[in-house]
C-alpha cells in the first residue's frame, strides 16, 4: 500500500483540523481501508472558548460523514477534560454515553460524534486514525489469528480482544494501552475490528496506518493468500428479469418494505459464488461488527427469501439472553443473495443502501478468501453478532428514523425521460425516494444523472427488442418495475387531413400508440409483481377531448391510447395494477414545442404566442414540473383507491368542460 500524501495538495490545507479533513480524505479515497461511512479519524486541539478560557478539544469524526468526502463541519468538537473523566467511571450505558458526548460539544450544529469518542481521547495522541482494512481483518479473522498479528508487528503495536464498539471498548482500550504502550508503540489492533494509528501531526499518523497495513498485506502475500488472479466468468445466457422481480417481491413481503435488489455479475463476484465451499465460507458471517447491520449475519445462498426469514428468526430466538427485554427485530430479510449462476444481488432499502451493501461484501469476500488461504476464516462468535443487532445505539436509530419518503424501495420507469415532461416526471419521482429508469432515444439520457437511484438508457420505443432489453437491465439494476410512466411520444407540424401522408400518420401511430402498447404488455409482468401494486401513468393530451383541425394524426393516436389505458385499468385490476391519465394542453418547456410549431398552431387561432400560451380559462401557462407533480401524486397513496381516471391539466379547456 502505497501513501498518497501530496505536499503540493498538503500545503492548501491549513491548520490543524485542516490537516486532519486532507489525511481522512486521504485514507477516505482507498475503499481497502474504510467503506460508506466507516473509518474514523480524530485531532485534539487547544482553543479559546468565548470567556477568554483555553480548553482541549477532540475534534473526531461525527455520525453521518464519510471520510472520503469530509469536511470540518464533519468534526464534532468534544471536551477532552469530560471525556477523560467519563473514561474513569466502572460503567456508562449506550445511552448514557450518547447524551454526555452530545452535552459537552462547543458547537451545537456540529453532527454527533463518534461511538468511539472515549476512546479516542484516550490515546495520548495528537492525532488518531482507524480503520477496518481488508488486509488486518483477513489475518485476525483466523483461528490463530492473535499468534500471527504478533508475528507481524512485534511490540510495535497494543492488541486487543475483539468487544463491542462503545464505552466497554473504550475503557478497555485504555487499560491495555496503559499497561503495555512502550516508545515503540505506533499503533493499536481491535481484533475482528480494525486497526488504529496515531501521531503528533496528521502526515505522521496516516503514514503509520499506510505502513501498518502494508506490513500485513505483505504478509498476506508472502502466504499466497493476496492479489489472487480473477479468471474470465461464464455469465448466463438466459434473461432473468422476471425472476428476479419475483425474488425481489418474496424479499419484499419478508422485509415488510419495497426493497431495491441489484444484480452483480461481474467476473470476481463469480467466482466467489461459485466456490465449491461456498456455503461453508459464506455463512461464518461478516468480517467486522460494522458490517452486521448492513448485510445480516450471513448471506441467502440460493433464492429462498421466505426460508431465510425463518432462519433469521430462529437465530435470535435460540441466542437471544431469556432476561432480555424485548426490543424491535431488525426486518429478517437478507441483504445479500449468492447465486452460483447469477451472480450477487445486494439489497436495501433505496439504490444507496443497496449499493453499499455491494461494496461491503466484495471486500468481504476479499477478507474471506483471503482469511481461507491463511487456514480457515473465522468471524464473530453469534453472541457478539446477536449483540450487534440489539445494540442500543442501533435500536435508537431504529425508533428515531421517521417516515421513508413515498416512494422508498420502488422503481419507476419513464420514457421520454431526458427532456420535458419526461425528465419533470423522473425529477419528480427520484424527489420521492424512487430509483428511475429514464429511456430516451437522445443518447443524453445515459450521462443524465450521476446518482444510484437513476439508470439512463438510450433506446428507440419503436424497438420492441431494445425495450425488451430495457427491461431486463431494469430488473438487473434495481429488481423489477413498480411504476410505468409512458410519457415518449412526437407532436408533428400541423396537417389537414387531405395532404396528411399514410407513412406519416403510421409513424406517429408507432410512437404514440404502438410503442405503448408494447411496453404495457411486456411491463404486466413485473408491474404484477410490484410489491405495493403496479401502477402506470399516462401522459395524454386535451386532444383526446378536444382534438384541434391540423393535428389528426396526433389526436387519433392520444385518443387510442387513452382507450388502451382504459381497457387496461379494467383488465389488470385484478393483478392490483392501476392505471390513471393526465392530460396536459399547452405545456411549452417541452421538446415537441418546436418554435416552428408554436407560432403555427398559433398563427392558425390568430393568436400572439403569448396570447396562446395562456389560451385557457384560468388565463395560466402549465409547466412541465406541474404536470410531472401530477403524475406522481397519482402513482401515490393519494390515488390507491382510483384507476381509470383521466385528470386535466390544462388551465381549462371551455371546449374540455
Amino acid at each position: 500500500m502505497k501513501s498518497l500524501w501530496n505536499e503540493e495538495e498538503a500545503g492548501r490545507y491549513q491548520g490543524e483540523l485542516a490537516q486532519r479533513v486532507y489525511t481522512s480524505r486521504l485514507l477516505g479515497r482507498d475503499a481497502s481501508l474504510v467503506l460508506h461511512g466507516g473509518g474514523n479519524t480524530s485531532v485534539k486541539i487547544k482553543e479559546e472558548n468565548i470567556l477568554g478560557e483555553e480548553e482541549e478539544l477532540l475534534y473526531v469524526k461525527g455520525s453521518g460523514w464519510d471520510l472520503a468526502t469530509i469536511e470540518e463541519a464533519g468534526f464534532s468538537p468534544v471536551r477532552m477534560a469530560h471525556l477523560l473523566k467519563l473514561a474513569k467511571l466502572r460503567s456508562l450505558s449506550d445511552p448514557q454515553m450518547v447524551n454526555e458526548l452530545k452535552t459537552n460539544m462547543t458547537k451545537a450544529s456540529a453532527p454527533s460524534p463518534s461511538v468511539e469518542t472515549i476512546l479516542h481521547a484516550t490515546l495520548p495522541y495528537k492525532y488518531v486514525d482507524h480503520t477496518h482494512a481488508d488486509a488486518v481483518v483477513a489475518i485476525t479473522n483466523t483461528a490463530n489469528g492473535l499468534e500471527r498479528v504478533r508475528e507481524i508487528y512485534g511490540d510495535s503495536i497494543v492488541i486487543v480482544p475483539y468487544i463491542m464498539p462503545g464505552f466497554d471498548l473504550a475503557r478497555l482500550c485504555a487499560e491495555k494501552f496503559a499497561a503495555e504502550a512502550t516508545e515503540k508503540t505506533v499503533g493499536m489492533l481491535l481484533m475482528n475490528h480494525g486497526i488504529f494509528s496515531f501521531g503528533e501531526t496528521a502526515r505522521e499518523s496516516y503514514e503509520r496506518m499506510i505502513q501498518l497495513v502494508s506490513l500485513a498485506e505483505d504478509y498476506l502475500k508472502q502466504h499466497g493468500a493476496w492479489e489472487n488472479p480473477v479468471p474470465s466468468a461464464e455469465r448466463t445466457s438466459r434473461l432473468l428479469g422476471n425472476t428476479l422481480a419475483a425474488l425481489r417481491r418474496e424479499v419484499s413481503e419478508v422485509a415488510g418494505f419495497p426493497v431495491i435488489m441489484t444484480l452483480h455479475d461481474d467476473d470476481r463476484t463469480l467466482a466467489f459464488v461459485r466456490r465449491e465451499d461456498l456455503g461453508e465460507i459464506s455463512g461464518q458471517g461478516p468480517a467486522t461488527p460494522d458490517h452486521v447491520i448492513r448485510t445480516k449475519q450471513k448471506p441467502l445462498v440460493g433464492t429462498d427469501a421466505k426460508a431465510y426469514a425463518q432462519a433469521y428468526k430462529a437465530y435470535f430466538a435460540e441466542h437471544s439472553p431469556t432476561a432480555r427485554e424485548p426490543k424491535t427485530i431488525l426486518d429478517p430479510a437478507p441483504r445479500v443473495i449468492l447465486h452460483p449462476e447469477w451472480g450477487m444481488c445486494a439489497v436495501g432499502k433505496n439504490a444507496k443502501a443497496a449499493g453499499i451493501v455491494a461494496d461491503i461484501y466484495k471486500h468481504t469476500m476479499d477478507v474471506i478468501e483471503g482469511a481461507t488461504l491463511l487456514g480457515g476464516y473465522r468471524a464473530l462468535p453469534n453472541k457478539d453478532i446477536f449483540d450487534m443487532e440489539y445494540w442500543d445505539l442501533e435500536q435508537a436509530k431504529l425508533r428515531k428514523g421517521g417516515a421513508p419518503p413515498m416512494f422508498a424501495g420502488e422503481v419507476a420507469l419513464v420514457t421520454g425521460a431526458a427532456s420535458g415532461i419526461g425528465k419533470a416526471c423522473a425529477d419528480a419521482l427520484l424527489r420521492r425516494g424512487a430509483a428511475v429508469v429514464g429511456l430516451d432515444i437522445n443518447e443524453a439520457i445515459a450521462e443524465l444523472y450521476k446518482r444510484p437511484d437513476f439508470c439512463g438508457i438510450p433506446c428507440d420505443v419503436t424497438d420492441e427488442e431494445a425495450l425488451a432489453d430495457a427491461l431486463e437491465r431494469a430488473a438487473r439494476t434495481f429488481g423489477g418495475v413498480d411504476m410505468l410512466i409512458l410519457n415518449a411520444g412526437i407532436f408533428p407540424a400541423g396537417c389537414r387531413i387531405e395532404s396528411l401522408s399514410t407513412k406519416e400518420w403510421r409513424r406517429v401511430m408507432a410512437i404514440n400508440l404502438d410503442a405503448n402498447l408494447a411496453l404495457m404488455r411486456e411491463c404486466h409482468p413485473f408491474l404484477k409483481l410490484a410489491p405495493k401494486g403496479g401502477r402506470v401513468g399516462i401522459i395524454g393530451s386535451k386532444n383526446v377531448d378536444a382534438p384541434g383541425p391540423g393535428a389528426a394524426a396526433y389526436s387519433a393516436s392520444k385518443a387510442a391510447l387513452n382507450q388502451l389505458a382504459r381497457v387496461a385499468a379494467l383488465e389488470w385490476g385484478g393483478d392490483n395494477i392501476r392505471i390513471n391519465s393526465a392530460h396536459p394542453n399547452a405545456v411549452f418547456d417541452t421538446g415537441i414545442w418546436t418554435e416552428e410549431v408554436l407560432k403555427a398552431r398559433a398563427a392558425h387561432y390568430g393568436l400572439s404566442v403569448e396570447e396562446y400560451k395562456t389560451n385557457n380559462v384560468l388565463k395560466v401557462e402549465v409547466s412541465s414540473y406541474q404536470v410531472a407533480e401530477l403524475v406522481a401524486e397519482m402513482c401515490g397513496p393519494l390515488f390507491a383507491k382510483t384507476t381509470g381516471a383521466q385528470v386535466p391539466i390544462d388551465g381549462g379547456n371551455d371546449r374540455v368542460i
